[in-house]
């Protein structure tokens, strides 16, 4: 690739991937100001590797990957800590008791779910998070985990587990009056 080529494709590349990144990003971290300093970083490998880039994979793919590695990175110094991030962070002001009542239960549910997935191991955190909440296939996954698919997708079935067997023990569910899907912590 020449250079001037070269910077159009990463352009084209990084104008494309950037939302998916940092939505990757922040879901693996849980902090949108860390998660954008993560994506200039994978954006930056990026480009100094997009030269080199063999096809192997596709973009996305590659992209994720080096994502992935940013991440893992950034989370193994002792100094780093998870920090929780509010899903819901709507600017819009909240007019009714019941509203306000809602978002503090979407909020501690969130909480909860952030908590447990924090304390996944970075294998498969990274899996489910690419699976379940991008939409990866397990291919794509494994590609990105520099794994099997077959190993992706025990990581994938045995985060789940985790994860489902962690709000259990922390949550009772039930369904609200209008069957909206509820829980609350146990005490």
């Amino acid at each position: 690739m020449n250079g001037a080529v070269g910077q159009s494709a990463f352009k084209d590349v990084a104008r494309d991937l950037a939302q998916p990144l940092l939505r990757y990003l922040e879901r693996y971290v849980g902090d949108r100001v860390v998660a954008e300093e993560l994506r200039q970083e994978t954006l930056m490998r990026m480009n100094k590797g997009l030269a080199s880039f063999a096809g192997r994979s596709s973009i996305k793919t590659w992209a994720f990957s080096i994502a992935s590695r940013v991440a893992a990175d950034y989370l193994r110094h002792p100094d780093r800590r998870t920090r929780i991030v509010e899903l819901d962070e709507s600017p819009e002001p909240i007019d009714t008791d019941r509203a306000i009542d809602e978002q503090m239960v979407v909020g501690e549910m969130n909480e909860c779910i952030r908590n447990v997935i924090d304390s996944l191991p970075d294998t498969y955190r990274a899996a489910l998070i690419m699976h379940d909440l991008e939409g990866l296939s397990a291919e794509q996954t494994a590609e990105i985990c520099e794994c099997s698919v077959a190993s992706a997708k025990i990581r994938i079935h045995r985060a789940r587990l985790r994860l489902k067997e962690a709000l259990t023990k922390q949550c009772e569910f039930y369904r609200d009056e209008d069957t909206v899907f509820r829980c609350d912590r146990k005490a």
